[in-house]
């Protein structure tokens, strides 16, 4: 059903995450209306100041006057249109962010023309899928860390995955020994069902023979993968310790386009690919991604994190495809998440459930957009 664009926006928020400690985070919003009045939104988490400008520059004077001159388009044709736009700087980075959130709106607005949830539209695959608590380990004390994990599971969430490596209030989890005794620690009082997955992410930098070691270590407390143990392109170091061990590997989160994803498949290194559909080419770049994450056999991971907006796409996402198995939320209150849309994404009993309105299923507070709103 093709739409017509009459108006873009775009929305810079700023607002304090407890997941860092109440430090300030940033992100990109875009708002998109039909003349007849339909809106979608959709969300670039570009972060940092500057990355937020620029992508605000790519979709008002790139992408905007491109769409709106387009007349009747769907989804798909304005992201062709898009990439074809900016083939010479659009392979990867900021160009992405700008097509992810404008691709998500546009998505959001064909669900409600349609007047049907995006992962019905798409064809849903799960009820539900198992919530996962994705926190930061960053705690004053191994004993705190372990206690906030104990709590996300004593609230229902079916895993807990464990983000090492950041701004902390103490050392736990930036090196290889407190990590190991932080997953030991959290088995020992969990229980043996409770799921564990581990992040190693950016903050850290694990050469081969230090992973190796420390994930086998960690893997006689049974965790569920370990995810980002290199830096994405260290494709060495991922052969090695997929060699070396049979724990799943998680990688892909700071990937950007579908050729990229296809590199990431191809290197043989991953079994979980993370996509997130407000940086990785949109929702119509995470089906493409999802489709080929199926065709290899392998698992798709939805980054879920940041607004509301995002968490939705990301369930719609994930319900409609075979190759997920559960999807990460922030288990902490935050603006963005509650006081952003009506009825965010929740987990109940351990589990989330579609949003069953047309679209991505959520109603934007727009007084709550003005309040976060970042003026450059």
């Amino acid at each position: 059903m093709p739409m017509k664009l009459a108006r873009i926006q775009t929305h810079i928020l700023r607002y304090p995450d407890p997941n860092d400690l109440h430090r300030e985070r940033m992100t990109v919003l875009a708002r998109l209306e039909t003349g007849d009045g339909t809106v979608g939104w959709g969300e670039a988490i570009a972060m940092w100041p500057e990355a937020c400008r620029a992508t605000v520059l790519l979709i008002e004077e790139g992408f905007a006057p491109l769409l709106l001159q387009a007349g009747d388009v769907t989804p798909e044709q304005c992201w062709r249109k898009m990439r074809e736009h900016s083939w010479w700087y659009g392979e990867g980075g900021i160009a992405c962010f700008a097509l992810s959130a404008v691709d998500m709106a546009l998505w959001d607005i064909q669900g409600k023309m349609e007047g049907r949830p995006l992962s019905a539209l798409w064809g849903r695959v799960h009820e539900r899928l198992p919530a996962n608590a994705s926190c930061h380990v960053n705690k004053a004390s191994l004993s705190a860390c372990i206690d906030e994990a104990l709590g996300f599971f004593s609230a229902g969430f079916r895993s807990v995955k464990l983000g090492l490596g950041k701004k902390s209030l103490s050392t736990v989890g930036h090196d290889p020994e407190s990590s190991i005794a932080l997953v030991a620690g959290l088995r020992r009082e969990a229980g043996g069902d409770a799921e564990i997955l581990v992040d190693v992410g950016n903050g850290l930098r694990w050469d081969a023979l230090t992973a190796i070691d420390t994930v086998r270590r960690m893997a006689e407390h049974r965790i569920g993968w370990i995810e980002e143990p290199f830096y994405p392109t260290h494709w060495q170091d991922y052969r090695a310790l997929k060699r070396a061990l049979s724990v799943p590997i998680a990688s892909g989160e700071r990937e950007w386009t579908v050729s990229g994803y296809q590199r990431l498949i191809d290197s043989s290194t991953v079994d979980v690919v993370g996509v997130d559909p407000a940086r990785a080419e949109g929702i119509t770049g995470f089906r493409e991604i999802d489709r080929r994450v199926g065709a290899a056999g392998l698992t798709v991971n939805a980054h879920a994190w940041s607004t509301a907006i995002t968490t939705a796409a990301s369930l719609h996402l994930s319900l409609a495809s075979a190759n997920a198995r559960l999807l990460e939320l922030k288990p902490f209150p935050v603006a963005v998440q509650q006081e952003l849309v009506a009825e965010p994404v929740r987990q109940m009993d351990g589990f989330t459930s579609p949003l069953n309105g047309p679209g991505l299923g959520v109603e934007v507070d727009e007084a709550v957009v003005r309040r976060l709103r970042y003026t450059v």
